[in-house]
């Protein structure tokens, strides 16, 4: 019905065109064709004139003979009819002459006609092509169209899906934030327990303690007022022993009258005293867990131990973000470590760091520095997976431990100064000997470690997933781990080796007691928050203190003993501390950050 209908249409379009050239051009073509028929009855005119003239011509003769008074009326007629004959002739000359422009006229018409019928034979070929595109096309619209509506239909349905799930999903993140607060809130409780029975079994250890130190000092007491039963043959020989060999042979009475004179004439307070303080020497050399060969003694006593309160020295230490800084174990030099893969050495003098020299080698930035326990070599980790060693006598490198596949991101030296253990983003530990300069063993983590310190057989590290990992170097097995709340950034070790600090990315300092293995003490503070995941925190040298630096730029100092904010120093950082460092002399606390900036710290 449509293919009939379409053929009608187009016929009925040829012929409203062919009906409108007819109007258009019939006007110029009616004059022409009055004049063609004009010319054919003039054509038609000399015809009859023709052939009458001839019949006249042949009849003019006789009639010339037959009578001479028609000779003048005939010359008149000749004259006549040549004058007709002449004007005939250009009038018949100019029909001609119109006749070919009219049949040339007529010809381009025919060409006209015969190429406007070309033109439209094409374009009735193209517009059957255009129709059959168009029923082609009004195909794919009524598919579009079927497929537009299945896809609003599936639209509707997803958005339905959608908009409950959006319901169940707030619903859901509603139930995970209350149960969120309701966990912070037992984390908090559980938290308070512990550090309340910690307090209670440091209360109980410390009263024990007490007890005993008086039924000692009591049996002491108790026993001086008794009086001792003195042998003289055993008194000689003891004598004789502290006398040495040059002191020769001495008469019996001499040693024993000047063993009872000193014992009568020393007080009995005195005698306690002196025994206290042999047993107290006694019990904090066995306390220490160190052989003399790795301990250094430190530049001033834990009584010298000054918390900071003024910014002495402040110096750009870096080009570019600094790291970490360390001091000596004499105090008196000062490292930092920055993105300018440098460790530069700066000599402290009179409350101002002065230039000493610079490390190089490295080809990354520094992440980590150490000294071994006389000062005489200096450890950094770096970003080029690499741990390296300086003597701090020349400045020259010495060893350049390669084995890791990450940054390296702590390194420390063991107490024997003859080992180290490093630990990298490649969720690895190392252990090197420095003598063959070679890898002993190699312990994996499970997670990226951010710190480490040691013991004489235990290291310790923090680790990216807030485990805390106790290692023994000798089984090389986890001993025991502890969870913290947050990525561990810095690990510290007290001056006795039993207590550990920790920094966390929860905002959270703690002390760990590594004898039973409790947490001891936590610290936080209004406005502290850490600003990486390698901010490093100290212990002060007496243990008495903690100080770390914030992402605000203020360094924060505790009270080990109350737990509480002893200080905040916030004026002179520009931007996030990333480690602080307490002299082992107790006068001075470093600090650097993540700008190029340094700064030294007393009380002076």
């Amino acid at each position: 019905m449509a293919a009939r209908r379409a053929d009608c249409g187009w016929k009925r379009h040829i012929s409203d065109q062919l009906k409108l050239r007819d109007r258009v051009q019939r006007h110029t073509f009616e004059q022409i064709v009055q004049q063609y028929n004009r010319l054919l009855e003039k054509s038609d005119l000399q015809t009859v004139l023709t052939e009458r003239y001839q019949t006249e011509k042949y009849d003019v003769p006789r009639g010339h003979e037959a009578s001479s008074m028609d000779s003048s009326r005939s010359d008149s007629l000749h004259q006549e009819m040549s004058q007709m004959r002449i004007r005939h002739q250009e009038e018949l000359t100019e029909l001609h002459k119109k006749r070919g422009e009219l049949a040339q006229t007529v010809i381009e018409l025919n060409n006209q006609i015969q190429q406007k019928d070309r033109e439209i034979q094409s374009n009735e070929a193209r517009m059957l092509e255009y129709q059959q595109q168009i029923a082609g096309l009004e195909g794919d619209c009524r598919d579009l169209r079927n497929n537009l509506q299945e896809l609003e239909m599936a639209n509707q349905t997803l958005k339905d899906e959608y908009d409950a799930l959006q319901i169940t999903f707030s619903a859901l993140e509603e139930k995970l934030r209350k149960t969120s607060e309701d966990n912070q809130e037992l984390v908090s409780r559980w938290m308070a327990e512990k550090a309340l029975e910690a307090n209670r079994l440091n209360a109980e250890n410390e009263k024990d303690t007490r007890r005993r130190q008086a039924k000692l000092q009591k049996d002491l007491a108790d026993a001086a007022k008794e009086p001792l039963p003195i042998e003289q043959d055993d008194d000689i020989e003891v004598l004789a022993e502290d006398g040495g060999k040059g002191a020769g042979e001495t008469s019996p009475n001499r040693p024993i009258s000047r063993t009872l004179r000193k014992t009568s004439q020393q007080p009995q307070g005195g005698l306690l005293d002196s025994i206290s303080n042999i047993f107290g020497r006694r019990r904090s050399a066995n306390s220490l867990g160190t052989s003399p060969e790795t301990t250094e003694t430190p530049s001033g006593g834990c009584a010298e131990v000054r918390v900071p309160t003024t910014a002495l020295h402040v110096f750009e230490a870096h080009d570019g973000e600094v790291n970490t800084v360390r001091f000596s174990p004499g105090s008196r030099l000062l490292a930092t470590g920055g993105m300018d893969r440098r460790v530069k050495l700066w000599e402290v003098i009179s409350g101002r760091c002065e230039a000493k020299g610079a490390l190089t080698g490295s080809n990354a930035g520094i992440t980590s520095i150490d000294f071994d326990s006389a000062g005489s070599y200096l450890l950094a980790a770096s970003n080029d997976f690499a741990s390296r060693i300086w003597t701090m006598d020349d400045y020259r490198l010495r060893h350049t431990l390669t084995g890791h596949s990450g940054k390296v991101l702590s390194a420390r030296f063991l107490l024997d100064n003859a080992r180290i253990v490093s630990g990298s983003y490649d969720r690895t530990l190392k252990l090197w000997d420095l003598r063959s300069k070679v890898c002993m063993k190699t312990v994996f983590a499970g997670s990226s470690c951010n710190d480490i310190v040691c013991t004489e057989q235990c290291v310790m590290s923090g680790h990216f997933d807030k485990k805390v990992r106790f290692w023994d170097i000798r089984a090389e097995s986890i001993v025991r781990e502890m969870e913290l709340q947050g990525r561990v950034t810095s690990l510290d070790l007290n001056h006795d080796r039993s207590e550990l600090l920790t920094c966390s990315r929860d905002d959270v300092l703690k002390i760990i007691d590594l004898r039973s293995n409790a947490i001891r003490q936590t610290f936080s503070a209004q406005g502290f928050k850490c600003g990486a995941d390698w901010t490093r925190v100290t212990f002060s040298p007496d243990g008495s203190y903690v100080a770390g630096g914030s992402a605000d730029g203020a360094l924060y100092v505790w009270n080990v003993l109350t737990g509480k904010l002893d200080r905040t120093l916030d004026r002179n950082h520009s931007s996030a501390i990333n480690s602080v460092s307490w002299s082992p002399s107790g006068t001075y606390v470093a600090s650097v950050e993540k700008g190029s900036r340094a700064i030294l710290w007393s009380d002076m």
